[in-house]
């Protein structure tokens, strides 16, 4: 399959990009009128070159002037080759390095040197103009590139030069994208008949005619009405192409460069993002801490700091990882390179690669985050997604963030994942939204939860267990039940806990009474025995035996835990036995007369109202009886 390649323009402005565009394929790029009355190239122009071996290109015209340096920073997101334009007699000019800069802070490594206006100059300004050009190409991605001197005006050069990237094309290996469909917006306008058009480089993904899409960080979505390519009506686009979508119902002032077009909640929205950070040598002194800077990705500039997160100050032509903390959202991917320029004077200071783009506030020097960041820029597959689910604890990170985190290719991630599984790096805590954490933390919770049981034992040692909502209780951070359902799960198969309905304990505790607790209990369970349905309150038969308040809660709990006494209402307590009986004989009284009024179970019980209430009321707290008015009646058949 053909790989779809996009060709940017850049150089100082009046070198000839735009006449090199038209003599190439006869498109002018510069469309408005401002552009045309002053001669120069403002916003960003496209065009699409067939080269004679069949390979089609996109061709992105990027503006000179420095003051429109930010629409070419713009432009160049999503170029995979440069052509870097330097006009025959003024050689090599401030934009021109500027655009070297950035184009080196993209990422970008492929490129030819278009030597233009050869018509201007004689054989000795030219030989002196190419020497200016190899100083200047030196230790860039441009070192060692063709250079073919040509002429827009007389065509001279523009056969080689079609010939060289011809040949630079087929040596471009295929570029890896996310699996994630994004747009960055460079244009907006309506057509009659067609309604809002966007246009952008597609960076990364797919996306078909009907698909519904969102524009980020706005939260709009519409559905795709019709896609070209290269000036090609398509029914699909596809990473590295020049695309234009038209939607249905989409308002154009809604949308602005800098937005990007995406699945609906496919990216996530940050207003600080982690990076490691290239300052540039041409900068005169050192960056300092919180530094206000102007945050170029995608199409997008936005205004905000620049945080150092392991030294004081940088000095230029060091790189070290830092945060920006931005004044609007961004939605950026793992490895999107970026450009920074200064506040006031705007300049070009540095830019690199995004590490996380979805961060949070870290404390300076911390040494575990900066060894995290550093380990990022290595890539690894298994080792970038285990780090970031480090970061988000109990939380852990859904698949459909995972891509957006770690920018792995569906098919990888899916592979890494499950490799990760099957050597419990990681633990799928909800298969439904594909949630993962970390195994390590889920290891550390596991032992947490030990050691809460540990203590409760410890100072319960005659209750059977821990109510299994008083322990999720002591970590109110967590509202996920599937979490501590899947925690019980794998504590109870590695025989680390027990868990009884609502009542969790450890494997191995025992319930053990010493030689005068044994006594009490069994004293106090022949009380209740003997009682029937008249039992004294608990506190009396505390008074009555002289128990202390600490043991005779235990012993109740004991004896409640192992069934041998029911709780009805506050201090009122029944031996076991005799509800049950008392239960069948309700049951069967409602069989035959399908319900009961209060007086009658009274009647039934033979004891007085201060019992009765609780009494009557429990089986309707067990779901024996149901309430209706005055009367009760069966809740269930038996």
């Amino acid at each position: 399959m053909e790989q779809n390649i996009i060709l940017g323009t850049a150089g100082h402005i009046d070198h000839g990009k735009t006449s090199l565009v038209k003599a190439l394929t006869g498109v002018e790029t510069d469309r408005l009128k401002e552009e045309k009355e002053r001669g120069i190239t403002i916003e960003l122009g496209f065009a699409s070159l067939d080269l004679p071996n069949g390979q089609h290109i996109g061709i992105v015209d990027m503006p000179g002037h420095e003051k429109f340096v930010k629409n070419m920073v713009a432009g160049s997101s999503g170029i995979d080759i440069v052509t870097m334009v330097i006009a025959a007699d003024e050689g090599v000019m401030p934009q021109t390095r500027e655009h070297m800069e950035i184009c080196n802070l993209m990422g970008v490594e492929h490129g030819i040197v278009a030597l233009t206006k050869t018509d201007m100059v004689d054989e000795d300004l030219l030989e002196l103009a190419m020497e200016d050009i190899n100083d200047f190409v030196e230790g860039t991605f441009l070192e060692d590139k063709p250079v073919i001197p040509l002429s827009a005006v007389t065509n001279d050069g523009i056969d080689e030069f079609i010939t060289t990237l011809e040949t630079i094309c087929a040596t471009i290996p295929n570029r890896q994208f996310s699996s994630i469909f994004r747009l960055p917006v460079d244009r907006v306008f309506s057509m009659k008949g067609f309604g809002t058009v966007i246009t952008g480089t597609l960076t990364s993904g797919s996306i078909n005619v009907g698909d519904d899409i969102m524009v980020y960080p706005r939260q709009i979505v519409s559905k795709v009405r019709g896609i070209q390519v290269h000036s090609s009506s398509v029914k699909t686009a596809v990473a590295g192409t020049r695309t234009a979508i038209n939607f249905q119902g989409l308002d154009k002032k809604s949308i602005i460069r800098g937005d990007i077009l995406s699945q609906p909640h496919a990216l996530i929205e940050s207003y600080m993002v982690d990076a490691h950070f290239l300052y540039l040598k041409s900068n005169a002194k050192p960056v300092k801490p919180r530094t206000r800077i102007r945050f170029h990705s995608g199409t997008s500039e936005i205004l905000g700091y620049m945080i150092l997160l392991d030294r004081k100050e940088l000095t230029p032509g060091d790189d070290a990882p830092v945060q920006f903390r931005l004044e609007s959202p961004v939605c950026c991917i793992k490895d999107d390179r970026y450009v920074i320029r200064s506040y006031s004077p705007v300049k070009t200071i540095g830019g690199g690669a995004i590490l996380n783009p979805a961060s949070q506030k870290h404390k300076l020097f911390d040494k575990n985050i900066i060894q995290g960041l550093e380990k990022l820029l290595y890539n690894d597959s298994e080792q970038t997604i285990t780090l970031f689910l480090s970061l988000k604890g109990y939380q852990g990170i859904s698949f459909s963030d995972l891509r957006v985190m770690t920018n792995i290719q569906d098919k990888k991630l899916k592979s890494s994942l499950q490799k990760l599984l099957a050597m419990q790096e990681i633990v799928q805590t909800d298969k439904e939204k594909q949630i993962f954490v970390s195994g390590s933390f889920f290891d550390d919770f596991k032992k947490n939860i030990i050691d809460r049981l540990q203590i409760f034992h410890a100072k319960n040692p005659l209750k059977e267990g821990m109510p299994t909502q008083e322990l999720k209780s002591k970590f109110q951070y967590i509202n996920d039940t599937k979490f501590f359902n899947i925690l019980f799960t794998r504590l109870s198969k590695e025989n680390l806990i027990i868990v009884d309905k609502n009542i969790i304990k450890l494997s191995d505790h025992v319930v053990a009474l010493q030689v005068d607790q044994h006594e009490i209990k069994e004293k106090i369970k022949k009380i209740y025995q003997s009682s029937g349905l008249t039992p004294p309150f608990f506190r009396t038969i505390c008074n009555d035996l002289d128990i202390d308040k600490k043991t005779s809660t235990d012993v109740l709990h004991m004896l409640i835990d192992e069934k041998s006494i029911i709780k009805t209402k506050d201090d009122l307590y029944f031996d076991a036995s005799e509800i049950s009986r008392l239960e069948q004989k309700l049951v069967k009284f409602l069989q035959t007369n399908e319900s009961i009024t209060t007086p009658e179970f009274k009647n039934m019980t033979k004891v007085s109202r201060k019992f009765v209430i609780p009494l009557i009321e429990y089986y309707d707290s067990i779901k024996v009886t149901i309430r209706v008015g005055d009367i009760r009646q069966l809740r269930r058949k038996r």
